[in-house]
């Protein structure tokens, strides 16, 4: 078909403006091809390349139409973790966890993980302000990272995923359009490791390993001294909480919290050091909230050969295996993984909004291991757990928090 000379020149306008925008475009295959057309018909007949370029024009229209019809997809995700790393085996793993099953689904995103070696508050968030620019998420797993609020308002186009905090407050402002914070209610997950402590205790004497005396770390802790106070109470147990008062934990409004608190979430060697001093006072189960530091505890327990560990935020029962068995009964958890791939997921549709959230059992989001294989709790002990999370779900037992008025010794359900 012959075209007139105003068409011809209208398609060339056309045609230009078209390559220059596919030129800022990083997908579109349809775009790819309609280059490799033009630049294969350079010696061709200049009809058929005007034909070919419509051809191609229309395509890149179609595929635009797909493309604004269907979910985004690709991220360039961007993780920063305390010392520990993306592979303690626990908190920043499980975070880790849920970027990789994200990607699952999505082949075509990208992870960066950036180990920020010194734990300190500034210095992680200055680890995120180094970096914020080549990324389009950014996942915090943290106390620490806080302070991320400012770049968050700095970097409006930029999504944040907060775990186990909320975003600082600017002048009164205390959610952010680009920050979805997510806070657990750890309680409910070392309320469950308390009875099960309770229940299974030879020696009645059970304890709580720590890492740092933040939120969370204080939940975990006052959640289990509330279960074994429970399990007390209404299962006839008579149970004690050992506490080393030297390794008594600082909360962050500096109040004395109690507990046994290596300090740091990756000193090992200091982790043995208060495993080894509890089970030299008799205590045979330990929970342990304490990321790295907390393999100290494990090989304690191994060594001990009679001390056993609660795990801790995923499922430890492989880190307990030894040569005399395995030191791991069940773990708590507190299910990073599937909120922040709920979360990765949100980005990636266009519905990601922010929120300072608190998940609760009622969203599978706290629980205990009692997959077959993956604990060793007697029939009595899961039937008081089973019992007792559906106390925790209906909200009639509300286990003390750091930072919910209620205390190990009076709590709502008690």
């Amino acid at each position: 078909m012959k075209l007139g000379k105003k068409w011809l020149l209208l398609t060339a306008v056309l045609l230009a403006f078209s390559m220059i925008f596919t030129a800022c475009s990083p997908k579109e295959e349809p775009k790819d091809e309609a280059d490799k057309t033009v630049e294969t018909a350079e010696d061709a007949n200049k009809d058929e390349v005007v034909d070919k370029k419509e051809e191609s024009a229309d395509k890149e229209e179609e595929a635009e139409k797909t493309d604004a019809e269907a979910p985004k997809g690709d991220l360039r995700i961007l993780i920063v973790t305390s010392p520990s790393g993306v592979d303690d085996g626990s908190f920043n793993e499980d975070n880790y966890n849920g970027i990789q099953e994200f990607m699952k689904s999505h082949e075509g995103s990208t992870v960066q993980a950036v180990q920020e070696p010194t734990g300190d508050e500034m210095a992680s968030v200055q680890a995120v302000a180094d970096t914020v620019a080549d990324y389009d998420v950014v996942v915090t797993p943290g106390f620490q990272f806080a302070g991320i609020s400012q770049i968050a308002n700095d970097n409006p186009d930029k999504k944040f995923i907060l775990v186990d905090s909320y975003p600082t407050a600017i002048d009164e402002k205390e959610e952010f359009e680009n920050v979805y914070a997510m806070m657990f209610a750890e309680e409910e997950s070392g309320f469950l490791a308390g009875i099960a402590a309770a229940m299974e205790t030879k020696t009645n004497k059970v304890a709580v390993v720590n890492g740092i005396a933040y939120p969370s770390n204080v939940n975990y802790q006052w959640g289990f001294e509330s279960g074994v106070n429970y399990a007390n109470k209404h299962f006839g147990t008579d149970v004690e909480v050992v506490e080393i008062e030297s390794y008594a934990g600082t909360d962050v409004r500096g109040e004395n919290v109690g507990g046994n608190y290596v300090g740091t979430f990756n000193d090992e060697s200091t982790g043995k050091v208060v495993g080894e001093a509890l089970i030299e006072k008799g205590v045979d189960i330990m929970f342990v909230a304490a990321g790295g530091s907390g393999n100290g505890v494990f090989t304690a327990a191994k060594e001990s050969d009679n001390a056993k560990i609660i795990g801790c935020d995923v499922d430890q029962y492989d880190d307990g295996a030894y040569s005399g068995g395995n030191v791991v009964i069940t773990s708590a958890l507190k299910n990073m993984k599937i909120n922040v791939d709920r979360a990765l997921n949100k980005v990636a549709e266009g519905s990601f909004k922010g929120e300072n959230a608190l998940l609760r059992a009622d969203t599978d989001s706290t629980g205990i291991v009692k997959d077959e294989g993956r604990h060793q709790l007697s029939s009595e002990t899961l039937e008081k757990l089973d019992e007792a999370y559906a106390k925790l779900k209906d909200g009639s037992i509300v286990p003390a928090a750091n930072f919910n008025g209620h205390t190990p010794e009076q709590f709502p359900g008690l």
